[in-house]
């Protein structure tokens, strides 16, 4: 196997891509995975889950292209059927279709209202019996002498006025309560937006376990981490915690490690690729090191009002020169940290994703909050947060934090200058 591998870095420094690829293939397909370091390369055994190769390489499936809260489009509570089933009783009742006969209580009474010399003793005594007097002997009239409003009509007459204004409330009273009542339906609870928290993993299982078990026990997020390069065996710790919470924990491996870890996978493009997989409404990147006290997510989304494209736990404004950032918020800022931070993923699709010339975190995330269309805003200390060792600053060699740092930096001071 070592030869294999030694056979794939001559062909990778010579420029024969291909033939590196199909040596790589070979010794995966012996069990084994190789990963390319400063020194040399790695030979690790193959987990037992799917490794993609680099960030790259990761598929982005397509998915459907409307949100929770784009769903339910239409009146509220009702399907095209039930519209349709609607519509149809209107058009029977409209053009005279069979109406099946009403037996109850309030039809009785509907009938009594509309004929009222059918049922006398619910009248008072004497226009009881001039009802029944009228009805006993009819006066002869000429045909068509039933309408109202006739000129041989005796006008006052008092059984003519009688039985009319009889006629006329019972026939009111058959009309207002044959006319159909639509139901007020109760409005429907705006659904919440969908919220996704995405990790980075470049080792330190131990940190990703305490962070992804406070996430589960404190927030309803969805998390998904893509791994870089199974460092310290965090990858297999992913992989058994998507496997213990498969509902809200979504794993994804390469074997590339990280740049600041000698690899070749940058913080920007892999942050990126985390955006591109997620398919939620909010999009809230954090730091394996950051560990949630109670949920300090929901106050990060509800801040996500009117123009807010981005809320974060702690937030920075630039000083006169631009060169010294300072702690800012609570309130609008210029930029928030990566420690923990939302934003709406459609802003961040839009201003194109974190920049894949950020090989480092440090200042990549006041590029990215520089780039957002709309406000940035910062909670400040009262979330239920805390920050363990942060590995990827204190733990990582000085000469690269310093170089990468002023590296992004440069490209902060662009961005500053441009606004």
């Amino acid at each position: 196997m070592m030869s294999l591998a030694e056979r794939r870095t001559r062909a990778r420094d010579s420029g024969d891509y291909a033939g590196a690829d199909a040596l790589r293939d070979e010794i995966e397909a012996e069990g084994w995975v190789v990963r390319d370091t400063g020194e040399g390369f790695d030979l690790t055994p193959r987990p037992p889950f799917e490794v993609w190769p680099t960030v790259t390489s990761v598929p982005v499936p397509r998915r459907p292209g409307r949100s929770a809260r784009d769903a339910g489009a239409g009146s509220p509570g009702s399907t095209g059927a039930e519209d349709a089933a609607a519509s149809a009783a209107g058009a029977g009742r409209a053009s005279g279709a069979p109406v099946h006969e009403d037996t109850s209580p309030e039809a009785g009474r509907v009938g009594e209202a509309a004929e009222p010399a059918a049922h006398p003793g619910r009248l008072g005594e004497l226009e009881a019996e001039r009802v029944a007097e009228t009805e006993a002997a009819p006066e002869q009239e000429p045909e068509g002498s039933e309408l109202v409003g006739r000129s041989d009509d005796h006008e006052g007459h008092p059984e003519r006025t009688l039985a009319s204004q009889l006629l006329w409330d019972g026939s009111l009273s058959v009309s207002r309560l044959d006319e159909e009542v639509t139901p007020i339906e109760p409005e429907e609870p705006v659904a919440p937006p969908a919220v996704t928290v995405a990790l980075v993993v470049d080792g330190w299982p131990d940190d990703l376990r305490e962070c992804v078990r406070a996430l589960i026990a404190r927030t309803d997020a969805r998390i998904i981490a893509l791994d870089l390069g199974n460092v310290d065996g965090a990858g297999i710790v992913l992989e058994e915690l998507a496997k213990e919470y498969p509902r809200r924990v979504e794993a994804w491996h390469v074997a590339e490690t990280a740049h600041w870890r000698g690899g070749s996978a940058g913080w920007g493009e892999s942050r990126t690729k985390l955006l591109q997989l997620d398919d939620s409404d909010v999009h809230v990147v954090m730091e394996t090191s950051t560990i949630l006290d109670g949920d300090a997510i929901t106050p990060l989304v509800r801040a996500l009002e009117d123009d807010v494209a981005a809320a974060g736990w702690k937030g920075v404004n630039p000083g006169a020169d631009g060169h010294d950032w300072h702690e800012a918020g609570p309130g609008e800022v210029r930029g928030v940290l990566g420690h923990l931070f939302a934003v709406r993923r459609e802003a961040a699709l839009t201003a194109g994703g974190f920049s894949r010339d950020a090989r480092y975190y440090r200042n990549a995330d006041l590029e990215f909050s520089l780039s957002l269309p709309g406000t940035v805003v910062a909670l400040g200390g009262d979330l239920p947060v805390h920050e363990e060792r942060h590995r990827g600053y204190h733990d990582v060699d000085p000469d690269y934090r310093d170089r990468e740092s002023r590296r992004t930096y440069d490209r902060v001071l662009g961005l500053l200058r441009a606004t």
